[in-house]
């Protein structure tokens, strides 16, 4: 039960921690502080927070793993190795279609960011799911050929982060984007891929 709690609290505070850090309001008081340094640096700090920030909270579900609740032998386990394998497959996919030079805060450290120009991806995996990045790290998530009690609480929590954090991303990208947004939510899944509701290749 302290294990399941701890790590209940970690991935609170991880994901209340990265919902902070990527709202507008402190990015503009990054800016406001740092000047043109803090807008470049701003999304490589951020990686780097989330990921130093991650290991503490995989950490407590890894040294207190509770009761096991299902343990798969071979060779059934290689289904869900196999779902694994492809969903990191996705993910990297993914990340090579949204820029990975941007996503990690290369490219904001060689250019200003106000040269930068927004641009909606809706191609590739985005035409069948809104944030294939996220879909694709719930499938890694999911597709376990263990599970323990405090590895269930852990994936509940990240999926609740995921899901909430989504919602607040789509605001962003709506006034962002405006009406093409729009239009995008209306006829592409955010999550779960549905053949009848993806965009023509064109």
């Amino acid at each position: 039960m302290r294990g399941s709690l701890a790590t209940l609290l970690a991935v609170a505070a991880y994901g209340a921690l990265h919902s902070l850090l990527a709202t507008v309001w402190v990015k503009r008081r990054a800016a406001t502080a740092l000047g043109s340094s803090g807008r470049r640096l701003y999304r490589v700090s951020y990686n780097l927070v989330a990921l130093l920030t991650l290991l503490p909270v995989l950490a407590v579900p890894a040294l207190q793993p509770g009761l096991t609740l299902y343990r798969l032998s071979w060779p059934w386990a290689a289904l869900p190795l196999a779902g694994q394998g492809l969903a990191l497959f996705f993910l990297v996919l993914g990340l090579l279609q949204t820029d990975p030079w941007h996503f990690l805060g290369i490219r904001q450290l060689l250019l200003e960011a106000d040269r930068e120009t927004p641009r909606l991806v809706v191609t590739g995996l985005y035409r069948w799911v809104r944030h294939p990045l996220y879909a694709a790290g719930l499938a890694l998530l999911w597709l376990t050929p263990v599970l323990t009690v405090n590895l269930l609480v852990l994936f509940l929590g990240l999926t609740l982060y995921v899901l909430i954090g989504s919602h607040f991303e789509e605001q962003r990208l709506l006034a962002e984007f405006g009406p093409a947004y729009a239009t995008y939510q209306v006829r592409v899944p955010r999550l779960i891929p549905r053949p009848w509701r993806r965009l023509p290749p064109s």
